[in-house]
Order: C-alpha cells, then structure tokens, then sequence
C-alpha cells in the first residue's frame, strides 16, 4: 500500500485551491471491523442480453465509477491514486481477474473512486476524466496504471528542483505545468484527448476542488491510510493486493 503522505496531501488540496482541514479524526466514520461473510456461494447474475458486466459502466453519486451488476451483491470499492505504484501493481496483477472472474459473474461490482495521494493526482485525474463518458474512465485509469513508470522516468530527467518550481507558481497554474512535465499531456493526447481539451480540464477548478473534499471525506470516513484501499460493502478490509483480496470476496460469497 502506497501511504499517504500528509505533506503531499495538503500540496494536492492546495492544488484543488481547497482550504479544508486535514485532521483524521471525525464523525460518520465507518464500521471497518466486521468482515463480509457467506454461508454458501451467491448465485451468478446473468448480463443483459449482448454484453458482459463489465461493459456495464456508470458514473456514481459519490464521484466515482462502477463496472459491473449494479444490484450485485457485494459491491467493492477502490480507492485509488494514478500515482500510486502499488495501485498500478493491482491493476496489472489483480484487474483482469477482478473483472473477468467476479464482475462479470455479476455477483461483485467494482467502483473506481479516485484518491488525490499527492501532486500528481489532481492532473492526472482531470485529464483521466476529461473525455466525459463514464464507461471511458476504468479502462483510461488501466491503462494510464501501465504507463506510470514513464511519469516518474519524465520527473527524474527534468532534474532536481523542477518539481518545486512549479509549486511556486499560482495554484491555479500548477495542474497544467505538472502535466507537461510528466508527460501526461501527451498520454492522453495519444488516447482521444487533444491538447486543447484537455487545458480547459486542467483549469477546472470546480472539479479539482470536488476531488479534493472527496479525498478528505473518504479519509475521515474510512479511515484510509494509503492506497489502494478496498472497501467491501461499506467496511475497509484492510488489505492492498490482490493476494489478500481475493480471499476475501471468496469469503463473501463469490466463490
């Protein structure tokens, strides 16, 4: 699990332009103690007719992005940052069978929701979701997973102090010079997002605030400690790959 990194944290919140506290402790936190637990295998749930679940994909209430059953019953949840590496590694080890043995068996959804775990998120984030259909947003974030050594090759050729010289520049501008450097401009451009769409997206500051807040929310209201972190039908489980994962909705009945 990559942790979070308060400094960081309070770095993307300052991006968003968002001044919100950063304390963990609050109310409306969640029950993260019971496990999800099945006597006996749940049924599968047959996909409407021509596709697969994981065709099914939809925006949510809560910001994020669900593939799969929406009446499943064990509905799985990740919280994940496009600049976490241990994200990046569940999506190459973990993703496909996620996706192929559970969700479209119908009886998991999956939900992305996007965490801002540092500086980098907050572009990365609003050029992921810049194309403006829901069923884009999974398969872009799976894919940009596979890419996120070159954003860190692309910092570390830029040289020392680069990436502090953008955070000197008003919050407002910081977003598309951190795409720039880490080549994220051109990811995306490759990917159906062209350069000029893709600057109104970074410079959307409503949005960039509506990831912040949701950041602190599910900190508070999940106790999240780093990514990626996995809730199973309201409660955290505690675990970060897919080794530890796949028990567990096993456990819950998808067996």
């Amino acid at each position: 699990m990559t942790s979070i990194r308060p400094a960081y944290l309070r770095t993307a919140l300052a991006l968003a332009l968002t001044p919100l506290a950063l304390g963990l402790a609050g109310c409306g936190k969640k029950d993260t103690t019971a496990a999800v637990v099945a006597d006996a295998p749940l049924p599968k749930v047959a996909a409407p007719a021509g596709k697969q679940w994981s065709d099914v994909m939809v925006a949510t209430p809560e910001g994020g992005y669900r593939m799969g059953n929406p009446d499943a019953q064990l509905k799985l949840v990740e919280y994940g940052a496009l600049s976490c590496s241990h994200c990046a590694a569940f999506s190459s080890e973990g993703f496909p069978k996620l996706r192929d043995d559970y969700v479209n068996s119908g009886r998991v959804s999956y939900e992305l929701r996007f965490f801002m775990l540092n500086p980098l998120d907050v572009p990365s984030v609003l050029l992921a979701t810049c194309g403006g259909a829901a069923d884009t947003v999974i398969p872009m974030a799976e894919q940009f997973w596979a890419w996120q050594p070159n954003m860190f090759n692309n910092l570390k050729a830029s040289g020392d102090g680069t990436l502090q010289q953008v955070q000197n520049l008003p919050a407002n501008q910081r977003p598309t010079a951190i795409a720039r450097l880490t080549g994220m401009n051109d990811f995306f451009a490759q990917r159906g997002i062209p350069t000029g769409q893709g600057a109104t997206c970074l410079s959307d500051v409503g949005k960039a605030t509506a990831l912040a807040t949701a950041t602190e929310k599910a900190t508070k209201d999940f106790n999240i400690t780093g990514t990626p972190t996995f809730i199973l039908n309201g409660r955290n489980l505690d675990v970060a790959s897919w080794d530890a994962l796949e028990p567990l909705l096993q456990k819950a009945g998808a067996r």
